[in-house]
This record gives C-alpha cells, structure tokens and sequence, in this order.
C-alpha cells in the first residue's frame, strides 16, 4: 500500500454499520476531495446506522481531512446516522469536537438577495432627491459666501488664493496648448477635406476661427479644468474631510465655504476666460498649419481671412461661457469634496464624480446658453456676412475665387 497517496474504503460491519478506512497522506486540494457517492448508496440500500474510522494507517493529514470529516457528519446529521468519532486521531477528534461545539444557525448562511426593480427605482429618486436638496443648499452657501466677499467681510488667506491662481492658470498651460492646437488642427483638417471639393478651401479660416472662439475653445478649457482643477479640489476637500479637518474649522467658528470653496471658486472664474482666449488663439495656430501646409494657403492669406471673420461678439460669447463654466467646475468640485465620506476609497470617489459632474454641468450649460443666445440674436445666423465675389471664373470644372470679401 502506497502511502505517499491518500485513500480511502468502505467496510460493512454489520447490516447497518460501516467502517471508514483512511490510509495514506491527507495533504490534498479542496477540488481533489473524494465525493460521498459511495456512502450515500450504501445508505439507500442498508439503510445505515452508524460510521465508524480506521486511521491507524494514516500517515499524514490537513484540513482537507477536516472538510472531508466535516461533509460526512453533514450527512450523518441529515439522515439520523450516528458518526463515532473514537477512531480518528486526537488531534482530528479535538478539532471537530471544537468545530461541532456550537451548531450553525438556519439563517447563518443567506444566498444572494435580490432587490425588486420598483424599489431600486424608489431608492433612486431619493437618492436624486437628496442629491438635488444637498447641491441647492451648497450653492446657497456659496451665493452668501460670495455676498460677503464683495463686502469685504469673507474670510480666506490671500496667498491661497494666490496659490489658487497659480493652479488654475501657468500650470495648466500645457495641457491647454496641446489639446487646443490638436482641436484646431482636427477641425482644419475636416473642414478643408469637404471644402476643397468646391475649391473653397480658403473658408478653412472662417470655421476654424469661429467654431474656437464661440463654442470649442471655451468648452475644450472647461473640460480640461473638470478633469484636472475640478478633480483637484475633490480630492484636496475630501481627504480634509477624512481628517476631519473641516469639522475642526467648524469647531473654531471658521465657515469652510468662505474658507475653503470660495478662494478655490475665484481662481477659477477669473483663469478660465484667460484659458479660453489662449485656446482659441492655440486653435487657429493648429488650422494655420493644416492650411500652409496642406491647402497651399499662405500665412497672410490665413490671417486676413480670419481677421474678416470674426469681431468681439464671437470672442465675447466664448469668454462669457467660460466664466460660467469656471463656475459650474468650481462648484462641483467643492460639493463632492464636502460630501466626500470617511474613507480613503472616498476620496477617489469624489473625484471621479466631481469630473462627471462637471462635464455634465458644461454640456448642458452650453446647450442651454447656446439656445438663449440664438433667441435673444447674439448667433452665427444673427451676425450678417455680405461676401463680395468679384471675380469668379470656372475652368476645367474647378472654381478659382479670387477673394475681396468683406463682413459687417
């Protein structure tokens, strides 16, 4: 008989008792344990009684032993069959007395439960309601916050704010120079590919131009700033939260909205229109290459066609919409922040929300002022352009204008 294996077999005693023998080394993994099957038919045909063990060959054991032991008192219990536990080792026989000392609870193992689908979409609602209740008494704070601000009476250090401006302005520089030129770029190249179709690909400068100054520049520098400022100031709030630095400020009668929300707030509202402009000049430099380099148009010619198509509405439109997305991102970092729970893993969750927040924040913000300036005529479609083609002549199925346009 090998002992390096482990074994097990089952003897009839009498009619209704049966001897367990176990032999070999009991060191094996729990998907390698034998099954019961052959206990089990024993005891549909004899209809047993009671098991008893043979261990004296039994060289070597581990709890995989125990689990097997444990599975057929299991079914000893089920059945009403007595499991005489003389025969094992002492060691087995004090582990399994210690384990059966106390009996499982019915209720001790519960599966998976399933919550039904109207209470999920109760427990939503009010979880959208508390939301809701929670931002309208934040931003509530922040609107007193900033009445005692122009008063004179806020309190926060002034080289926070410094601090803040420096953040929210030279140091996203990069990150706003590059995805500025590559939007401008992008754009440029799309344009150009249909407009070369008609031998206007000098109109390259007019959309370029007017889709940074109005809509992408703006919203490009208020996602960049959700993304990298908004996260920022969750994360800063939310690990003061975990310190319970905040209920100190509290505790010393100090308001963490004027404190803490509104220098952060400021350095937003006034860096973002500047991020704005220097998109929007970063994204006409990225339509300049296209057209020099692939539309054959010169530097100068780039230029004054830009020049022509824009004025201060275009530039006033985006700056505007920026100042109010250094708003919105603001305001979404700092609420959850502030909301952030006492964990670590909190932290992490605030700042992901606050990036979704803010960005939702800025589409539909952009859309709803998007739609009131076309209502009240500050659009593309209210602006009048009158182009003057004085010369335009067609050969071999191409168009070649020769520019002298002029926009009012």
């Amino acid at each position: 008989m090998a002992h390096d294996t482990y074994g097990l077999k089952y003897f009839k005693v009498k009619q209704d008792i049966v001897l367990v023998k176990l032999y070999g080394r009991w060191e094996v993994s729990g998907d390698r344990q034998p099954a019961l099957d052959a206990l089990k038919t024993l005891h549909e045909k004899r209809g047993l009684k009671r098991v008893e063990f043979d261990t004296r060959q039994l060289s070597a054991w581990n709890s995989s032993l125990l689990t097997f032991l444990l599975n057929i008192h299991s079914f000893c219990a089920r059945h009403h069959i007595e499991m005489v536990r003389t025969g094992l080792p002492r060691g087995v026989e004090r582990i399994l007395s210690l384990a059966l000392a106390v009996p499982e609870k019915k209720d001790a193992r519960t599966g998976p439960q399933t919550t039904p689908f109207v209470d999920k979409v109760g427990a939503w609602a009010l979880d959208q309601v508390n939301t809701s209740t929670e931002m309208v008494a934040f931003i509530g704070e922040v609107c007193v916050a900033s009445l005692k601000m122009i008063r004179g009476s806020a309190r926060f250090r002034k080289s926070d704010l410094m601090l803040f401006f420096q953040q929210c302005g030279a140091q996203a520089l990069p990150i706003v120079t590059l995805i500025s030129l590559l939007v401008g770029l992008i754009l440029a190249f799309v344009g150009a590919v249909q407009l070369q179709m008609f031998g206007a690909q000098i109109y390259v400068a007019n959309l370029v131009g007017l889709a940074m100054s109005r809509e992408m520049g703006a919203m490009m520098a208020g996602i960049i700033m959700a993304g990298r400022t908004g996260a920022a100031f969750a994360a800063q709030l939310g690990t003061m939260q975990v310190n319970e630095e905040i209920d100190a400020f509290k505790t010393m009668g100090i308001d963490p909205v004027e404190f803490l929300v509104l220098p952060r707030m400021l350095a937003l509202v006034c860096m973002l229109p500047l991020l704005c402009i220097y998109a929007d000049l970063m994204g006409i430099a990225g339509g300049a290459l296209v057209s020099i380099g692939m539309l054959d148009i010169s530097a100068v010619e780039y230029y004054v066609q830009t020049k022509a198509s824009l004025n201060l509405t275009h530039f006033g439109v985006g700056v505007f919409k920026s100042a109010v997305f250094g708003v919105l991102v603001a305001i979404a970092g700092c609420l959850r922040g502030m909301q952030c729970g006492r964990s670590s893993s909190a932290v992490g969750d605030a700042a992901t929300s606050a990036v979704v927040t803010g960005i939702v924040f800025i589409i539909v913000s952009d859309a709803v002022m998007t739609v009131i300036f076309t209502i009240i005529g500050i659009s593309m479609q209210a602006i009048e352009a009158k182009i003057d083609v004085r010369d335009l002549t067609m050969a071999d199925g191409d168009f070649d204008i020769q520019r002298d346009h002029t926009f009012e």
